[in-house]
């Protein structure tokens, strides 16, 4: 007879790593793979990394050579994160470039569970091509569509940078259940563009995934890179870290620096999620007969 399980914790840790990349594949893995060991360590219960931590963002210019950092899932990466999860039981979700097979490479998420075991993958669905940010040269478009995955302290989504600008992502993610959305995001500034619009975007982008939170009463653990990167030349990115969580109510729970290093570890409450979700009825109050029209792309 087998044993029933045991119910999941609702007081959760999260842990959200930010750094700076070089551009030496191996040692970023390593770097990343020590900040989840102290996370862990920490009290961390579900660990995130930033986006495509395994290098700088290449994405600023459209080269062939860079294919080559892209690796299988299951893969290297996706097995040293799997030992570490089983190590310390904790749930780990890595962002990856994934080569799917020749000429077919995605922007990957990978979902770990506290046991080890590979619970599934996602696939970043919107892609931008904006200068600088080059990304529909080297990533097809996900197909495995938004999903949220039962896991040992909850039940969570996952969504990859670009995302993060649609509510309608969000909300097919938490209509499956998601208690926790994580972005890992690579996003930052045009130095050039920094003193004149640098406040509005930062301002933008934060406030865009705490209305996630609000909109959809759950949590939102967003995860940034730091550091200024040009590895073309010229003024090159400049990334502005302030990884941070949200809580059911849109409200700061924390947030990291701009410029530093860190581990931001945060315990949440997820009978929040169930409390936010009664007083403010959204999911119940939606007119889904009237919504077919979100499926056309303008509305004459």
């Amino acid at each position: 007879m087998s044993r029933p399980k045991s119910p999941r914790p609702r007081t959760v840790t999260l842990g959200l790593l930010q750094h700076a990349c070089s551009g030496n594949p191996a040692e970023n893995l390593a770097t990343t793979l020590a900040a989840a060991e102290r996370a862990a360590k920490d009290g961390a219960q579900i660990i995130c990394t930033q986006e495509l931590f395994r290098s700088q963002y290449f994405c600023q210019s459209e080269e062939h050579r860079y294919f080559d950092l892209a690796e299988p899932i299951p893969g290297p990466s996706t097995a040293a994160f799997q030992k570490l999860a089983k190590k310390h039981g904790v749930v780990i979700v890595a962002s990856l470039f994934e080569r799917r097979a020749a000429g077919l490479y995605h922007n990957t998420a990978v979902i770990i569970d506290a046991d080890g075991s590979l619970l599934g993958s996602y696939r970043k669905m919107h892609i931008p091509d904006d200068p600088l940010f080059y990304e529909k040269f080297y990533f097809t478009p996900g197909d495995l569509g938004f999903r949220a995955w039962d896991t040992r302290f909850g039940r969570i989504g996952v969504l990859i940078c670009w995302d993060q600008w649609y509510p309608e992502a969000a909300r097919l993610t938490a209509m499956q259940g998601a208690e926790i959305l994580f972005y890992p995001t690579a996003i930052g500034w045009h130095p050039s563009e920094k003193k004149e619009y640098g406040t509005n975007q930062h301002q933008a982008w934060e406030t865009i995934q705490r209305s996630h939170a609000v909109a959809n009463g759950c949590y939102v653990a967003s995860v940034n890179r730091i550091g200024l990167e040009q590895p073309i030349g010229g003024d090159g990115l400049e990334f502005w870290g302030q990884s941070f969580v949200a809580g059911t109510s849109g409200q700061l729970l924390a947030k990291a620096s701009v410029d530093k290093p860190e581990n931001l570890i945060v315990p949440i409450n997820l009978d929040s999620v169930n409390v936010t979700r009664t007083h403010w009825p959204f999911l119940r109050d939606r007119r889904i007969d009237a919504y077919g029209d979100l499926t056309r792309r303008f509305i004459d």
